[in-house]
């Protein structure tokens, strides 16, 4: 008779593979600084602004983005955890991340 609780694992190695009794957590281990940066790679050659490592998760996260966006007066999002907006405007939003009392850094080049 099978257990209701087990799962049929398809593996080549011996064994069973055992879910994590730990919570899965948005926030990950961070250093207490904001990093923005400017990237192009993989988006077709569209510059997009990259913000990382903000302390705040789920809604707190989307609506930092949304004042981002605002301000910057262009689209956006939120994916993973990272703030992405549209064109080059890093330093506009690390000055505005800035007076928002973040300590933040432009990383990349």
């Amino acid at each position: 008779m099978k257990s209701r609780n087990s799962k049929l694992v398809y593996s080549t190695d011996i064994g069973r593979i055992k879910e994590s009794d730990e919570p899965a957590t948005d926030v990950a281990l961070l250093d207490g600084i904001v990093r923005v940066r400017r990237e192009t790679k993989g988006r077709g050659g569209k510059t997009v602004s990259t913000i990382t490592g903000v302390p705040l998760t789920g809604n707190e996260l989307k609506l930092l983005a949304k004042q981002l966006k605002q301000r910057c007066g262009v689209g956006g999002g939120v994916k993973q955890g990272v703030i992405e907006i549209q064109g080059d405007h890093c330093d506009l939003l690390m000055l505005e991340l800035t007076k928002q009392g973040y300590t933040v850094k432009c990383s990349g080049g």
